[in-house]
């Protein structure tokens, strides 16, 4: 697997390691999980939000 470096200030680096070992796993692990659930919180923020018309009218279309 390929690895880059991140910077980032001591005191989060400290709260990745705390989460990783909370969760029995790598900082990097710890990481992913951070992205997958950020990902995850804007997709649930996006279908929180109202139909848009041009929605409304594709889903109202008539079939027949």
């Amino acid at each position: 697997m390929h690895s880059t470096s991140v910077r980032i200030d001591s005191a989060t680096h400290e709260e990745l390691k705390r989460l990783a070992a909370e969760l029995h796993t790598t900082v990097g692990n710890t990481v992913t999980l951070a992205v997958r659930a950020l990902r995850q919180d804007r997709v649930g923020a996006q279908l929180a939000e109202p139909l848009r018309d041009d929605e409304t009218g594709w889903l109202d279309a008539d079939l027949g």
